[in-house]
C-alpha cells in the first residue's frame, strides 16, 4: 500500500512524505498526536496534522533555537523552556555543564510520553536531573514566575492557534520580560515570511516583542520540512546583541559537536533578506 503524509502549507500548496507505517495516533485532551516512520525523513511527529519534527532535519531547529543565545551569553544558568515536549531543545541545553536548572513547561503530557517512546533521539535528556517538567499552560505558568528568575526563556511553541495561541500575545511576552534577569534573553520560533498567513503571524509577534525589549532581532535557518524551508527565529534581550556580543572563542572552546550551528553561521544568520526586512519594517510601522 502506498501511504503518504500530506500537510497543507496554504490552500494552494501541499507537502507530502511517503511513510512506511503509522507508529502511533493519540487524541489527547488538547490535540491529535501522530507518529510516522518514513524512509527519507525517519521518524515524524505531527500535531493536529501539522508537522512538528522529522528525525532527518530536527537538529537544525533545535540547534538554532538553543546555541544562538548560549553562544551570546555562555554564563546562562537558569532556563525556562515553554513547549518543546519532544525534548529536542532540552537535549541541546543539557550539553552545557554550566546550566544549573531547566524548567520545561508542556501543556500536553501525551506529547512527552510519545516522544519518550518513539523519538529517543530528541527525548534522551528529559530525565537529566537538572530538568523539571511542568505539565501546564505556558501562559499561566509564566504569569506566576517571580521577577528576574531566568537568564534565558525559549519559546518552542506550535503555530499561533489552538494550544499555542496564547504564546504569541503581548501579555505573554510582557510576562516573559518580567521573568527574565537584567541581562536575560528571550528566543522564540518566529514563523516565516514566505506565505501570507505565516508572514502576518511573524509581523504581529515581532511588533509585540519589540515594544517591550530594547533589543529585538530576527534570524533565519533552512529547515527543509517547514513551510517554504525558510524559517525565522526571534531574539530579544534587555542587554545582549547577538551580533556584537557573540562569545565565539569561549563557545568554540567547549568543543560541542553540531551538525548545523557554528559561530560563523551565528553572525551570518542575522543578515536577513530584503523581503524579511520589509516585513519587519511594516510591523514597526503598525506597532
Amino acid at each position: 500500500m502506498d501511504i503518504w503524509y500530506t500537510e497543507n502549507h496554504t490552500n494552494h500548496v501541499r507537502m507530502s512524505i511517503r511513510v512506511n507505517k503509522q507508529l502511533a495516533s493519540v487524541q489527547s485532551d488538547f490535540q491529535r498526536i501522530d507518529i510516522f516512520d518514513s524512509n527519507e525523513f525517519g521518524r515524524i511527529m505531527t500535531l493536529d496534522g501539522l508537522l512538528m519534527l522529522t528525525e532527518k532535519d530536527e537538529y537544525v531547529y533545535h540547534e538554532m533555537i538553543t546555541h544562538i543565545p548560549m553562544a551570546t551569553n555562555p554564563d546562562i544558568k537558569k532556563v525556562l523552556v515553554i513547549g518543546a515536549g519532544d525534548g529536542g531543545t532540552v537535549r541541546e541545553l543539557c550539553r552545557y555543564d554550566t546550566i544549573e536548572h531547566i524548567d520545561m513547561v508542556e501543556i500536553d503530557y501525551k506529547v512527552v510520553e510519545l516522544a519518550r517512546e518513539y523519538l529517543p533521539f530528541t527525548a534522551k535528556s528529559l530525565d537529566d536531573p537538572r530538568v523539571a517538567i511542568h505539565y501546564q499552560d505556558g501562559l499561566r505558568f509564566v504569569r506566576r514566575v517571580d521577577y528576574r528568575t531566568y537568564d534565558l526563556i525559549i519559546v518552542d511553541s506550535t503555530d499561533p492557534f489552538g494550544v499555542g495561541e496564547g504564546l504569541f500575545t503581548k501579555e505573554f511576552y510582557g510576562n516573559c520580560y518580567k521573568a527574565l534577569s537584567d541581562d536575560g534573553i528571550l528566543v522564540n520560533q518566529h514563523e516565516s515570511t514566505f506565505y501570507e498567513s505565516y508572514r502576518n503571524s511573524m509581523k504581529r509577534a515581532h511588533s509585540r516583542i519589540k515594544s517591550l525589549f530594547p533589543i529585538a532581532l530576527v534570524y533565519q535557518a533552512h529547515i527543509p520540512t517547514y513551510p517554504s524551508g525558510h524559517w525565522l527565529f526571534g531574539f530579544a534581550s534587555k542587554k545582549f546583541d547577538p551580533r556584537n556580543d557573540l562569545q565565539a572563542l569561549k563557545w568554540n572552546r567547549l568543543g560541542l559537536k553540531t551538525k548545523y550551528y557554528n559561530t560563523m553561521l551565528h553572525q551570518g544568520c542575522f543578515a536577513i533578506p530584503n523581503n524579511v526586512r520589509d516585513a519587519l519594517r511594516e510591523s514597526e510601522i503598525k506597532r
